[in-house]
This record gives C-alpha cells, structure tokens and sequence, in this order.
C-alpha cells in the first residue's frame, strides 16, 4: 500500500452511479434466450399434509404449455431431502403453506399462470405447528425425523461462530432440531447477590428481507449436458457448488453468471436455481423463473422468529451478576436458524462472571428461514438490551453510563471463551454521552429517548482477485464477489490506491464462476474486510512487478523509483521515466522480455473484527392511542477505518431503517392452520419515507489489524440495536416494557395497561 493515501477516507461516488440512474443497469428478469420457457409454480394451500396424487392432465393441455413437472419428476424415489432448496417439489408431503409442488413451462407467462392453477393435489392434511412453543411440546405432531442433516444454517454460516456444548435433542420434542449450551460460574450464586434480578420473555416474529427485486433465474442448456445459470446471486460459488451437489453435476458443467442483485440483504443465496436448472435440463430448453410478490412471501427465506426468556441480575455498585437466558428460534420447516449466534451475543455484550445460556432450534409449518443482515442478532439484542435497561433504571444508575461500565472490551471473554478482539463497544457508547439529546433530554408528555447498543461477530472466508495492466496504462480488476451493497467501488479504490493509479483507471469486471477467482458469499460484513486484503495484495505484486521491469530498463535499484501519474520516475530525476503503457507493452508484445504484469491476491482472513452500534432514540408516545412517532435516531458505529464514508454513512443509514422496521412495523402473521395472513405489500408494512426520522450518523474508527487500511465490515451492525433503543426509549416515556416486536400500537397499549402489574 502507498505510504501517503490519496483516495482512501474520501467520499467518491458509485462507480455504478451512472448506469443505475439511466436505467442500464439488467437485472435477470430482463434476460431472454432463444427457445425460452416461463415457468410458474404451483404451491401448496396446506401448511402440513400428505401428497395423495397429483394430477397434471388439465394443466397439460392449455396452448402453449411444453411441460409440468411434479416432485416424483425431479426425485422418483429415496428420502425427500432435508433441506429447503434441496427440496425442490414436494413429493410425499408439503410442510409449508406456499411449499412448491409443481412447476409449469410455457411459452408465456400468462399460460403458465394458467396452467399452474390447474394443476390438482389431493391432499391428507396433518396437524400444524405454528406455535413455536407448542412445537416442542413432547406430543406435538412430527414434520419430519430428527435423524436429517439439513447442514449449516445460513445465520451461522455468515457469522462463522463456534463453541458451545452440543445438547442431546433425542430426549426433546420430535421437532427439536438442535440445541447449544455456554455455561461460566454459578448463576444462582450470582442472582443470589443480586441487588436487582429482572425476569422478561421476549418475542419476535418472521421478518422479510424487503429487497426491490423478487427472485429470478434463467438457466440455459446446451447439446453436451452443460447449464448456464443466470441470477442475482450473493454468492456464485455457493450456487454453483449447491446447484452441482443437488443435481450431481461436475462443477465444470455448470456456468453461474452473476447478475445485478436488487436487493438481498441474506435473502439472495441459493433457492430456486437447481429447480429450474433440472427443468431446464429435463425440458432441453431455456427456462426462466421469476416470483411474484405474494410467492416472495409464500417460500422464500425470512428471518425467524424466537422466544427468549432472559432472567438478569445485578448489584447496586454496577456489576452485573448472573445471565440466564432460554433461547428458542423458530426455523420453520427446515433446521437454519442463528441459535449460536444470538446466545453468545445476549452472553457476550456485558461482562459477566455467571452465564446459563442455552439456544434451542425447532422447526415449525412455516417456510424455512435464511438470514437477514446480522441474523440472530437483532432478536437477541432487542432482549438482552431491555433487561439491562430495566437493570440499570431500578438501580437508580443512568442507562448510558450503567452500558459503559459493563460492556465488553478486547480481551475479556465471550460465552465460548474466546476473547473478544477489538472493538468499539465501548467507544460508540461514549461518543453517545455528550450528545445534545441524551444531555438535554426532552420532558414533555410522551416524550422518551432510549439507548442501546449491539454488534455483530463478523465473518471471514477465503477469496482472491486478480489484477491486470494493460498495455494502454489501465489496469483490470477481476473478481469473483458480488456487489451488493457498493463493495465494488471500494474494491477500485483499494487497486488503485495500492497500485498508484487513478481511480479511472481502473476497470473491474465481476466474472463468472468459469472465470472469476473464488471468493465466498457477500454477506456477513466481511467483503471489504477480506476481498479487500485480496485485491490489495494482487495491486501489491502487480506494482512490485512494473517497478521490477523499470528497475532494469532504468538501471537504478527499485527503492529508487516511484510512481506519479502513471508513469515510473527516478526519485530526484523526474525525467528519467517510464510510462505505465511503456512498461506494459514491455511485457505484452512479441519478443518481449519480462512476463506480463498481473497480480494474484489471495486472502484467508482468520481475524475477527466485530462490529458494534450504539444507538440513541427519541420517541413520542400517545398513551391513548399507542401509537409510537420516532422522532429521531442518532447512530454511532464503529468503522475501522471508513474507506469511503459517503457509501459508509449510506450503509449504516439503510441498516437503521431496516432496525425501525424491525421494531415497528415489520412481521408476517400467519394463522392456526399455518397461512400467512399478509403476504403482499399492501398488508406487511416496511417503513414509508414519511415514518423514516431524521438519521445522525456517528463514525468512531478504531482500525482493525486484518482490514485493508484497517477497515471493518459496516453492513451488519446498524441493524442489531434500533428495535431495543426504541424499546428503551418507549419505557423511558411510559414507564412500559414492550416486549414483542413488531411493536404496534396495540402491543403498547397493552403495555402501557400492564405496566403497575
């Protein structure tokens, strides 16, 4: 890296920017392909039931529809597989409402559509479980054997946690899927000494990622057995590798090729593809798939929903002296929810010398889960935060300074043992202290402000990249990382502030999975943190090798040598030169001497560096109608370093109103028989511009020591606190503990009724 930086902490905009304001920007369901087949799908109106027959003859016969297939097309016999997008048609039963059971090709969409609601299913219904809780019960009814490996929940997997002792499960519920434990010390001891012990169960519900683009893939099949995936992925290499497993296809016959991601936010992984790539295969045409809105609700992945009872304890001198907490994750109807997660958060925030925590995942008639932007941590946070709200009030200390007193610092130790690394927990919450409107809080009728703070682990994954250049003086950038939340602007930064170019001079291309060097799924907070030591290094060995072939033409040591406005100078004899192209062309004509200049980096991150938000909130609440107006919202994140803090401002500004969501307006219902009562946007309310507050943004940067130019992940962490600081911020105008989000009007006032009780 260049010892003086020239671009990096400047705001620059979206290399982007340009083709997104005019519109040129393709997304997949714009592709079409010679031969091309629509597919509709038809899903199930049962959430729990035996698949009797499927009968397929009517559909069959409306113009212009090629194929139908069912569940017993796909997989004609052996165990239904475990995993949601293994599952590709039910077959022997569905297990969710909106589960997939059959899917239509037609020349059109329209007779797709029609034929898809054809399609007949006799059903044998079984019973439902909805009820999380009632899901564990001992005589609830089955969804499926225990003895299934549905693999690595998603939530997890972004996280990259560990730890924690494995529980029996074979001696719970028939729908327990799994089940972690961290235990420290001696928890009754600890509530024993207690001054203060607060006893709460919280809730929350299913959550949508809410991102613009529905799902959508066209594969495209050729002569010799080969499949070209088009989608918008977070992850090529995970569709290819899934796609390749499902299907048992060599990697090599199958082609992933990265479109533009409207949105994913977790929920862009790896769902339909090996669907419509085994109709495309079986069908030899083209097939393209595109959701509807209501379908997005129906089967796709939302957050999940949890049940967390939290029993806290603390003394009048601050300390906190015992966390209990009885973790229960819903995951619907497939084992994938962040249980690990969310325990060694709502354990690892504060120091604490007495920790009983357990997590436990059940599986519910409900579509199964995927992750959402930090998933498990929002939920946790929203617990854990108000029981130590709750704490810090009935001991007469003031929130803020009772949070900095006991959070969690580098070094101390998480419920796995682990000590945390650096991080800014801490300094977030200091930088809250003198801010005007914790200082001067507001004291009129209704008006409350609430504090709370939460992180994210932070992922890692290893990945590489590739850089060029070119004969003409540029330099190409190749990647194999999507971009979905502006990483490739931050990636061109990087090469060419390493390199010693300018930023136009740099042309990154994402390739394909035939291409592109790996890298892992964007998600997790970790694409900056670690393709970004990649792209680095690759810039690196790119400049060491130009400043190698000018050290010989110029005889003079490469130390000697430096380069400015692209061209290679002799320090002290600026006329004594190479340009860039000069150079280039060095290595890539015929004859040349000196190999061509391209750098490969590659990363294998094992450095956490945990992200941490504090947020402040300020609310008016109306006690006669519960309605809850936020007002304003200062957020204070940890950074690192802000490479760009105009795209890092607007992450962090996207995250917090994805939390307001989250505690005020988001969450799917669904009824006893397991159907979602608000699958479209007319009754699932995200928040509008108009319910968006004022957004203050506070960037601490505390580098970290992995990070390209000491940078962290910023996408997680603005998240996880908001639900709880406008939780907090309610009880400081009500005196009322809200404990289940989303938290409407009428959750409030029920509150607000109970709050004597």
């Amino acid at each position: 890296m260049t010892a003086t930086s020239t671009l990096i902490g400047k705001a620059l905009p979206r290399i982007d920017s340009a083709q997104k304001v005019h519109g040129q920007t393709r997304y997949a369901g714009d592709l079409t392909a010679p031969g091309l087949l629509h597919a509709r799908l038809t899903t199930s109106y049962q959430a729990h039931a035996n698949i009797k027959s499927v009968d397929t003859s009517a559909a069959e016969q409306v113009p212009g529809v090629h194929a139908v297939y069912t569940g017993r097309d796909l997989l004609p016999d052996g165990p239904e597989p475990a995993s949601r997008v293994g599952a590709m048609l039910a077959r022997d039963k569905v297990v969710f409402y909106g589960q997939p059971v059959a899917i239509v090709l037609a020349d059109d969409e329209a007779a797709a559509e029609e034929a898809a609601g054809l399609v007949q299913v006799d059903y044998e219904p079984l019973g439902v479980n909805v009820d999380p809780k009632k899901a564990t019960e001992l005589d609830a009814p089955p969804i499926r054997s225990k003895d299934i490996d549905a693999g690595e929940g998603e939530g997890e997997a972004h996280a990259t946690v560990s730890g924690g002792a494995e529980m029996d499960v074979s001696n719970l519920g028939p729908n327990v899927t799994d089940a972690v434990a961290f235990k420290r010390g001696d928890v009754e001891k600890g509530f024993a000494e207690a001054d203060v012990v607060v006893e709460r169960t919280y809730r929350t519900n299913f959550v949508h990622q809410g991102y613009i683009e529905p799902h959508a893939v066209m594969v495209v099949p050729d002569p010799l057995g080969r499949i070209t995936i088009y989608t918008p992925t977070q992850g090529q290499f995970f569709v290819r590798n899934t796609t390749s497993n499902i299907l048992g296809m060599d990697h090599n016959d199958i082609t992933v090729v990265p479109m533009e991601v409207g949105g994913g936010f977790g929920g862009k992984t790896c769902l339909l593809q090996p669907l419509v790539a085994a109709s495309a295969i079986r069908s030899k045409h083209p097939v393209k798939l595109v959701l509807s809105r209501m379908e997005e609700f129906l089967l796709t992945t939302p957050a999940p929903g949890s049940v967390m009872e939290i029993k806290t304890g603390a003394k009048k001198d601050g300390t906190i002296t015992a966390v209990r907490v009885r973790a229960l994750f819903d995951s619907g109807a497939y084992p994938a929810s962040p249980t690990n997660v969310a325990v060694l958060v709502m354990g690892g925030y504060y120091r604490c010398a007495n920790l009983d925590l357990e997590g436990v995942e059940v599986i519910t008639n409900k579509p199964g889960v995927g992750a959402y932007r930090a998933p498990g941590s929002p939920q946790a946070t929203f617990a854990i935060d108000q029981n130590i709200d709750e704490m810090a009030r009935k001991l007469g200390w003031d929130p803020l300074e009772f949070r900095i007193y006991n959070i969690s610092v580098e070094g101390d130790p998480q419920p796995n043992d682990e000590p945390w690394p650096a991080i800014g927990g801490k300094e977030v919450l200091e930088s809250l202290r003198d801010h005007p409107l914790y200082k001067n809080k507001p004291t009129g009728p209704g008006e409350g402000v609430g504090v709370a703070v939460g992180g994210w682990p932070g992922g890692v994954e290893p990945c590489a990249a590739n850089l060029r250049l070119n004969t003409d003086g540029t330099v190409a950038l190749t990647l194999g990382s999507m971009d979905i939340s502006g990483t490739n602007t931050t990636m061109a930064m990087i090469a060419a502030e390493t390199f010693g170019v300018r930023m136009d001079q740099v042309r990154l291309t994402t390739a394909n999975t035939d291409n592109a060097p790996y890298a892992g799924m964007s998600g997790g907070s970790k694409v900056t943190y670690t393709m970004g030591v990649a792209v680095a290094a690759a810039a690196q060995e790119a400049r060491d090798q130009v400043m190698s072939i000018a050290s010989a033409e110029l005889e003079v040591s490469p130390d000697d040598l430096e380069m400015v406005d692209g061209e290679v100078k002799v320090k002290g004899a600026p006329d004594t030169k190479l340009s860039l192209s000069q150079i280039a062309t060095m290595s890539m004509s015929f004859g040349g001497k000196y190999p061509p200049v391209s750098g490969a980096g590659k990363s294998a991150v094992l450095d956490k560096a945990p992200g941490f938000s504090a947020q402040l909130a300020h609310v008016h609440v109306d006690e006669d109608t519960g309605e809850v107006h936020l007002k304003h919202l200062v957020v204070s994140q940890d950074v690192g370093k802000a490479l760009n803090p105009a795209m890092v401002e607007g992450q962090i500004m996207g995250g917090a109103v994805q939390g307001i969501g989250w505690g005020l307006y988001e969450g799917i219902i669904y009824d006893d028989n397991g159907q979602p009562l608000n699958p479209n946007l007319m009754d699932y309310t995200l928040p509008k511009h108009e319910q968006s507050p004022s957004l203050e943004i506070i960037l601490i940067e505390k580098t970290s020591k992995a990070g390209p130019f000491g940078a962290k992940g910023v996408g997680e962490p603005p998240v996880v606190p908001t639900a709880a600081a406008i939780a907090n911020a309610i009880a400081d105008a009500t005196g009322a503990r809200v404990t289940e989000i989303p938290m409407t009007s009428q959750r409030v006032l029920d509150a607000i009724a109970s709050r004597d009780v």
